[in-house]
């Protein structure tokens, strides 16, 4: 370990490996400056955006003073009262210091010193909290991350008031507090504090700043670098049951900028805990960046934590609602105030990119520091431009070379890909490679579950991550996938999926017209390869554009394979005849089999499949090509969910059994509306006569699809040469097609 970490240090910049020489300073200097906030109390009044915020946060912290101190003896879960409690008091003292600065109203810093030193009289002889679940418990919270996010949040106070306070009262609440706060995140909990994941940024995070307020070197150096540790963690299991450490993995601020980031800025875990890490990243890379210019910490990495912003605010759907790629909760978006943070940071130091005006103009609200203010006069002057999300590749891993995550767009987001083919996340990750989602305008079509867990919510598990997120929800059969022999990929275990990922075979959005990703995975299932392709296309044929997915399975033996599709909504109609159930049956034992209903059975009837349904007043079909030995399911989450912990979401599953190597061609077709108030449906059937796979062998895949008028259209890519340059040519029923690079499109 300590070679690695020699070999490690050997490779950073100089400026971030020099020992970091603090500047004294004036305080405030982390996130808000003196200099900054001369700036504010000049143009109060005159900048609306953060006028408005102001009266808001005032109201919020006069209300709270209003109530009084309270600082409850620890007990709770997550969602519980004294859990909820120290949260509001820490996220009080942040707004209150912020508020003595630009106000100078003194009952601001009152407030913050007096519940500093009640934590004072509490924290010296507060043993670890009474919750034994965590792997590193916490004092003030159940586990660390929570004390963490204290920290973070009060050391911001503490810089506020800091000259404020006489040296004697700093003195107490160093040595009582903060110090001891500190070591117990960091010394005491290693397997917490030097982890690559994002439980450990925000324990970095707080060591670093309280170091920077209180002029401690080694606080900062711990938090840059981790601390000595004999112990490796490996077989540890953390609190969503992830491993603690990877072998070989360095601890400190600095390693979890390297590891999780891919050159892109995606964020291994995905979106959900990229929006929740961006928080601490961001305000020590700014306390950093104020206290010690000369690291240069956002030029870090090819100025990769700026570069996340950008990749985060891209996964977002219409509504600017976060995919939920990996553990994620639906309905997080760009308006938490992580992303408040980031977009206002980001603007201040990141070249004041006149894009994210347009997120802080929606989000109607702005930091109240240098940032905020920054923001704020810049959205005020008239410079803001709208944030126009397009069609991107974002690759994982820490050289980028881990695979990723593609998002296809049409038009205004029109229709939306988001198609992953990434490492595994961590602890938070999946086993769903080659999985995708669809939206359109920011409605899914065809979902990802996204977690089991209701967060803060104490009815459920207390606010914590439920048994069925690993017995449903990273399951390979809860997302729109291949699963094969009801076995979940890598066989459902984090330490096989964590040393693999899947291959990006090409990817082109260069023609907004035919939109193409191309990725390989053949670590799934050994002797098996998948090659899944997925094109938007819109073709004048049709009135709305539509999703193509080719997947093409290998494998040296035959096997059972089941692909569904989650949609959203209610079932229109059928091309085929199906039995439903006196009574209904589980559908597997496990690897998520056993959490599905079957609800309804069925043969092809043709060589199309059809499956059609209404969701939020719009028709989708989805058209199937089908042997006519495919069963076709329709299947209801909620099997052995004996406290209704799992949404009741319905999926259209294609069943192949005995088959080795096989293709699954499918087309989601939206089209039409309806009108609750007129009662009139318009162009509520599919436009698709036929979809046929007209040629596959090892070289190429060609599939044809025709509209209800007769014209025909062909997709044909190479299986085996994905360069641009190369120049096709193949024979189909007696026709010659030629196309140089991955695949060619003829439309209808």
């Amino acid at each position: 370990m300590r070679f690695a970490r020699l070999i490690f240090a050997m490779l950073l910049p100089a400026a971030l490996l020099a020992p970091v020489i603090l500047h004294a300073g004036e305080h405030p200097k982390l996130i808000m400056t003196r200099a900054g906030v001369e700036k504010i109390k000049a143009e109060l009044g005159r900048v609306p955006l953060f006028d408005a915020t102001l009266k808001k946060v005032r109201a919020q912290v006069d209300a709270e003073i209003e109530k009084g101190i309270d600082t409850p003896v620890p007990k709770d879960y997550s969602g519980g009262y004294t859990h909820e409690r120290h949260k509001l008091n820490f996220a009080t003292m942040q707004k209150a210091g912020v508020l003595f600065q630009i106000l100078e109203d003194e009952k601001y810093a009152n407030y913050v010193r007096d519940m500093l030193f009640q934590y004072e009289a509490m924290y010296k002889d507060l043993p670890l909290h009474p919750k034994e679940r965590s792997y590193a418990r916490g004092k003030l919270f159940w586990q660390n991350l929570n004390d963490s996010n204290w920290l973070v949040y009060v050391s911001q106070a503490y810089d506020a008031i800091y000259d404020w306070l006489s040296a004697a009262e700093r003195e107490t609440l160093e040595q009582n507090l903060f110090r001891p706060f500190a070591d117990h995140i960091s010394i005491d909990s290693p397997q917490f504090f030097n982890r690559v994941h994002n439980h450990a940024t925000w324990g970095n995070a707080a060591v670093g700043m309280i170091g920077l307020v209180m002029g401690d070197d080694e606080l900062v150096q711990r938090a840059l670098y981790g601390v000595e540790d004999d112990r490796n963690g490996m077989g540890d299991k953390d609190d969503d049951g992830g491993f603690i450490r990877e072998e070989g993995q360095q601890p400190g601020f600095l390693s979890n900028l390297e590891e999780p980031f891919s050159p892109d800025g995606y964020y291994t875990e995905g979106p959900y805990y990229q929006r929740y890490a961006m928080y601490p990243f961001l305000v020590f890379a700014q306390a950093l960046h104020n206290v010690k210019p000369e690291m240069g910490i956002f030029e870090y990495k090819d100025g990769v934590l700026l570069k996340a912003v950008d990749a985060l605010l891209n996964l977002s759907d219409a509504d600017g609602e976060f995919f939920p790629i990996n553990d994620g909760q639906k309905g997080m978006s760009y308006h938490a105030r992580s992303l408040v943070t980031a977009v206002d940071i980001t603007f201040h130091v990141g070249g004041q990119d006149p894009r994210l005006l347009g997120i802080a103009e929606k989000q109607g609200q702005v930091l109240l520091d240098d940032t905020g203010i920054s923001v704020a006069l810049a959205v005020r002057d008239g410079k803001t431009q709208p944030f126009e999300k397009k069609s991107i590749n974002l690759s994982d891993g820490p050289d980028g070379k881990q695979g990723g995550v593609a998002v296809l767009r049409y038009g205004d987001e029109d229709l939306t890909l988001v198609y992953k083919y990434a490492a595994q996340g961590l602890s938070h990750g999946h086993y769903d490679k080659l999985s995708f989602s669809l939206y359109e305008k920011g409605e899914e079509v065809l979902q990802d579950y996204g977690l089991a867990r209701f967060v803060n919510i104490e009815q459920k598990g207390g606010g914590n991550y439920l048994k069925e997120n690993t017995t449903w929800a990273k399951q390979t059969i809860a997302h729109n996938t291949l699963t094969q022999n009801e076995t979940s990929h890598f066989q459902g275990k984090y330490e096989i999926g964590s040393k693999h990922h899947s291959e990006l075979y090409f990817y082109d959005d260069s023609n907004p017209d035919v939109q193409v990703v191309s990725a390989t995975e053949t670590n799934a299932y050994p002797g098996t390869a998948l090659k899944r392709t997925m094109a938007i296309i819109k073709n004048e044929k049709f009135s709305k554009p539509f999703l193509l997915d080719i997947l093409k399975v290998v494998s040296d033996k035959e096997n059972q394979y089941d692909l569904p599709f989650y949609y959203m909504g209610q079932v229109m109609k059928v091309n085929f005849e199906y039995t439903i159930p006196v009574t209904l049956s589980v559908l597997g034992e496990q690897n998520g089999y056993q959490h599905l209903y079957l609800e309804g059975k069925g043969r092809p009837a043709s060589g199309n499949t059809r499956f059609s349904w209404m969701a939020n007043d719009k028709f989708y079909t989805l058209t199937s090509v089908t042997e006519a030995a495919d069963e076709l399911l329709f299947t209801r989450l909620g099997a052995n969910d004996p406290e209704f912990n799992l949404r009741r979401d319905a999926a259209f599953m294609v069943r192949r059994k005995g088959s080795g190597t096989t293709v699954f061609v499918t087309v989601v077709e939206p089209h039409g509306s309806y009108s609750p108030v007129s009662e009139i449906a318009l162009d509520s059937n599919s436009n698709i006569a036929g979809l046929k796979l007209v040629y596959d062998d090892e070289h190429y895949t060609a599939v044809s699809i025709e509209d209800l008028e007769g014209h025909t259209g062909m997709f044909i890519m190479s299986n085996k040469d994905a360069t641009t340059s190369k120049q096709h040519e193949l024979k189909i029923d007696f026709k010659e097609y030629s196309w140089s690079g991955p695949y060619s499109y003829l439309g209808l």
